[in-house]
C-alpha cells in the first residue's frame, strides 16, 4: 500500500474552480465530504443530492468539496466554463475545484491521501466518478462510498459525524 503524502488533511490545498488556492486548513473542525465529479456521467444527477446535503447541513459544519475529473470515460472533457455551467444547472453552491486526476502519478494529493487511508473493496484506486469520502471534524477519514451510493444514503453517517445523532 502506498503511504499517504501527509498525515494531516489540513496540510493539503487545491485550486478552486476560479483559480484561487484554498488551504484545507479552512475546513478544520468541519465534517468534509470529498467527491470526484464529472459533468457527463450517468451519476451527474448526484450533484442535486450533494447540494441538498450541503444546504441541510452546512450550518452544522458540513463542507462538500467537488473535484471534477476526466479520467473515467472522458466524462469531464470541458474547461472551467463548461464545468461551471453544469454545476450551475444543478444549483451547486458547495465548493468546486479545478479539474484533477484522482489516480496515477499525477493524482491530486488529497486523493492519494484518501485512497491510502481508505482503500476500496477491490484495491485503493478510485474506479469511477462520484466516489465519495467522508472526513471527520478531526481531519481523519471516516468512510469511503462507491459511485452507486446516493448522496441521500450518506445522510445518517453525516449526521453522526456532525454529532447530531
Amino acid at each position: 500500500m502506498t503511504k499517504a503524502p501527509t498525515s494531516d488533511f489540513y496540510d493539503l490545498s487545491a485550486r478552486a474552480l476560479d483559480g484561487r488556492k484554498i488551504s484545507f486548513s479552512r475546513y478544520r473542525g468541519k465534517v468534509v465530504l470529498v467527491v470526484n465529479t464529472a459533468s457527463r456521467c450517468g451519476f451527474t444527477h448526484q450533484y442535486a443530492g450533494l447540494e441538498a446535503l450541503h444546504e441541510r447541513h452546512a450550518e452544522d459544519g458540513l463542507a462538500v468539496l467537488g473535484f471534477p475529473c476526466n479520467q473515467f470515460g472522458g466524462q469531464e472533457p470541458g474547461d472551467r466554463d463548461s464545468i461551471e455551467a453544469c454545476t450551475t444547472g444543478f444549483g451547486v453552491a458547495f465548493q468546486m475545484f479545478e479539474k484533477v486526476e484522482v489516480f496515477g502519478p499525477d493524482a491530486h494529493p488529497v486523493f492519494r491521501w484518501l485512497t491510502s487511508a481508505l482503500p476500496g473493496l477491490i484495491g485503493s484506486r478510485i474506479r469511477w466518478n462520484f466516489t465519495k469520502f467522508l472526513i471527520g471534524r478531526d481531519g481523519r477519514p471516516l468512510d469511503r462510498y462507491a459511485p452507486l451510493t446516493s448522496p441521500e444514503a450518506l445522510e445518517a453517517d453525516i449526521v453522526a459525524a456532525l454529532g447530531r445523532e
